[in-house]
């Protein structure tokens, strides 16, 4: 087996602009509300400002970690907040129809600043453009744009949560148009956990509601387009759903199989069903077509399924710039988590697979894995409780330093 470095891509990274910069990406129309927006707009945690914010689009700074790090390419996810939005698009709902013109124009500013930022460093950057659910029809123009700019990453479908009631469910045949849209452009459909949840409103135990429930609602996109025949009509759609680990897919897979064979056997318990079904294969085998995972920084236990999942279906990623991601204790991570993984399974999941996926092109950066990248070797060596960080707000970290 090789002893080449890694060549390490991360399926979960984000960026965004800066407000200067998303001015100058305005529809010039929006600049004056832009204006006012902003004087009104403040950050909602100081900490946020200095070096971690420029991180978010300084090409050096970014550069530099990501090298110390040993990360030679990456996908990139929004983070910034775009014009206005009260909070990051990762996090907010769905405009309200009476919000929904400016926020599609801030959107949209974002895209143009994303399509510069990844041509500063193409060959590294692949880049998710963003739409809106409010009108497909708009979406769709969006859709061709981000086809047409080269954002290889593809698009952020939106979660639709349960109590945005003037939206369309993504599960109804009206998605279809764009779904056949994207597929034509052959790109990615990603979605990304923290999106999907009802608003809890801003209490503390509204927050602790809304952690809880996190995970179960980014989930609700891969079981609506499973279960409502997305991948039957459109076989060449690739999904991603990434920051939301792996060890769940399998018992969904098969509760979501259970389903469909009760559908189809005409009743589930006292439940009876008649009338078209629209799946003619299992929910899971979709899934191994069409699906793919960004598991991000998985602990041990996170991976157990994998030979069930298949190898070939899981990214990871490193989620830089966020604190709970693995920077800068990103070769402490691998080490943790993937020092007793077999070498090919490895290649696979740290970079193989996203350069499949997300179109990267291996030879290019192979020359900064082979100086950057963690080798075999180091990663061999697992990580000792002692040699857990303790400073590491990583949740994989702390995890492993407590037991948890």
């Amino acid at each position: 087996m090789s002893n080449d470095p890694y060549i390490l891509i991360t399926a979960d990274t984000h960026a965004g602009g800066s407000h200067a910069q998303y001015r100058e990406c305005l529809d010039p129309t929006y600049r004056q509300a832009f204006d006012e927006w902003r004087g009104g707009y403040k950050n909602p945690a100081q900490e946020h400002y200095g070096s971690k914010k420029m991180r978010n689009w300084d090409l050096e700074i970014r550069t530099n970690d990501q090298n110390g790090q040993g990360v030679v390419g990456e996908v990139v996810f929004p983070n910034t907040v775009p014009p206005f939005f009260s909070k990051s698009i990762v996090i907010a709902q769905p405009p309200r129809p009476e919000d929904y013109e400016l926020a599609l124009a801030g959107i949209r500013a974002h895209n143009r600043w994303l399509k510069d930022f990844c041509a500063e460093d193409p060959d590294r950057r692949a880049g998710i453009g963003l739409i809106l659910p409010n009108d497909l029809d708009e979406a769709i123009k969006d859709i061709e744009f981000i086809a047409q700019a080269g954002l290889r990453g593809g698009v952020l479908l939106p979660l639709i949560p349960p109590d945005c009631n003037w939206l369309t469910p993504l599960y109804d045949p009206a998605w279809d148009k764009l779904f056949a849209a994207i597929q034509d452009h052959d790109l990615v459909i990603n979605q990304h956990s923290g999106q999907g949840s009802p608003d809890y409103g801003r209490s503390l135990v509204g927050e602790a509601l809304w952690i809880s429930e996190v995970t179960f609602y980014c989930q609700a996109g891969y079981r609506h387009l499973l279960m409502s025949g997305v991948f039957e009509r459109f076989p060449k759609l690739k999904y991603i759903l990434t920051e939301s680990g792996c060890a769940w897919v399998s018992p969904m897979l098969k509760q979501l199989d259970r389903i469909h064979m009760g559908i189809e056997a005409g009743a589930i318990g006292e439940m009876h069903y008649d009338g078209d079904w629209v799946l003619k294969d299992l929910p899971s085998e979709y899934a191994q077509r069409s699906c793919w995972y960004g598991a991000s920084f998985p602990s041990k236990a996170e991976l157990d399924g994998l030979a069930e999942i298949g190898a070939e279906n899981v990214l990871w990623g490193n989620d830089y710039p966020h604190y709970e991601g693995t920077f800068p204790y990103n070769l402490e991570s691998l080490r943790l988590t993937f020092a007793d993984v077999a070498e090919r399974e490895r290649r696979m999941l740290f970079g193989e697979n996203a350069a499949s996926l997300y179109n990267f092109d291996l030879d290019k950066l192979k020359p900064l894995a082979d100086q950057y990248g963690p080798t075999p070797e180091q990663v061999n060596q697992p990580l000792t409780r002692d040699e857990i960080p303790r400073d590491a707000t990583c949740s994989l970290f702390q995890s492993a330093l407590y037991g948890m």
